[in-house]
């Protein structure tokens, strides 16, 4: 065999003595060896870009992809060597059930990253509608936040301005009487006779009674005024001080969790995008547990045969050597007793 052929025989996790010796299984071997390979090269990229999408740094998510790579490497060379060919036909299936349970969540794991790459642009478009969104509710919650802290102080401001409008009206009111009474107009309130009479002074009286009730409640409510509206305005400075500050946050939502969010979304909103994730991740699927089905369908060949020989004479050797240290064992002990009793 050649270093590549050799180095795939490697990849596929069966024993390179034994496979030796049966050169009919290589391409059945070096077949899985590369499936095996490949799916760690995939999850290499899989796991560079997440890493990516949440460190934003190009060598800690190289670092991170390759050290995941290795590690699905090493884990689907252990599901496949881990299975033989002994037994019954369903010893043998239930021995894989758990093997490619684990095998098809490898291959979700592996699938999301790629499926959010492919898709970025679309993926993108959508986040920004969720950032948007985001920001509605948010504003929609500031504008309750509003209406609840600066409530109490627009009600007294409300009921300020509503007791100055009073003044004013009965101030207005009064103006009108004394016009009408120096005029001769005859009303309920006026006597009806031209000129600046008795009736006149006392309406005089009375309108300049009510101006300085006017702004004597003016002057009085003044302060207190200002300070609602200082009151009110702190309240709008602090929480728009938050929004801005939440927004900023909400721009960057663009991490690993939101981009599954907006994948999700897609999926549910768009029929063709939601069967082609689907169909890549059961690509992926099937690429997973390819190796496992291989080694589940395949009949039994050379290598197993050999394997089971192999493992069946180290059984028989360790049996073997068990039984001569017990009886070596109990001899010395008999022994012992023997000179004891001597």
């Amino acid at each position: 065999m050649n270093w590549f052929q050799k180095f795939l025989l490697v990849c596929s996790g069966g024993n390179i003595h034994i496979l030796r010796k049966t050169p009919s299984e290589w391409n059945k071997f070096a077949g899985i060896g590369g499936i095996v390979l490949f799916t760690a090269v995939f999850a290499t990229l899989s796991a560079g870009y997440a890493m990516y999408t949440v460190f934003d740094n190009i060598w800690a998510s190289v670092g991170f992809g390759i050290l995941w790579g290795l590690m699905i490497f090493n884990l689907d060379r252990y599901i496949v060597s881990s299975i033989k060919k002994t037994g019954t036909w369903w010893n043998q299936v239930l021995m894989a059930i758990p093997r490619l349970v684990l095998a098809t969540f490898l291959g979700i794991i592996i699938s999301k990253p790629l499926e959010l790459k492919i898709f970025e642009k679309e993926v993108n478009k959508q986040l920004n509608t969720i950032i948007q969104r985001n920001k509605k509710q948010l504003q929609g919650e500031m504008n309750g936040r509003i209406l609840q802290q600066s409530g109490p102080f627009e009600t007294e401001k409300k009921q300020i301005s509503d007791k100055i409008a009073q003044y004013q009206k009965s101030y207005d009111s009064a103006s009108v009487e004394l016009e009408k009474e120096i005029l001769g107009k005859k009303s309920g309130l006026t006597s009806g006779k031209e000129g600046f009479g008795p009736n006149a002074k006392r309406k005089q009286e009375l309108k300049e009674q009510r101006r300085q009730d006017l702004e004597n409640f003016q002057k009085q409510s003044a302060p207190r005024l200002e300070y609602l509206d200082k009151e009110i305005s702190k309240v709008y400075t602090n929480l728009e001080t938050e929004r801005k500050s939440t927004e900023t946050f909400e721009d960057k939502f663009n991490g690993f969790a939101a981009r599954l969010q907006a994948l999700d979304e897609l999926g549910k909103n768009s029929a063709i995008i939601g069967l082609a994730a689907a169909f890549i991740m059961g690509l992926f699927i099937c690429l997973e547990i390819s190796p496992v089905l291989v080694k589940l369908i395949s009949s039994i060949g050379p290598y197993d045969y050999l394997l089971e020989k192999t493992e069946n004479d180290f059984r028989l050797y360790s049996k073997e050597k068990i039984e001569k240290g017990n009886a070596l064992t109990d001899f010395r002990i008999e022994d012992f007793k023997n000179n004891l009793k001597n």
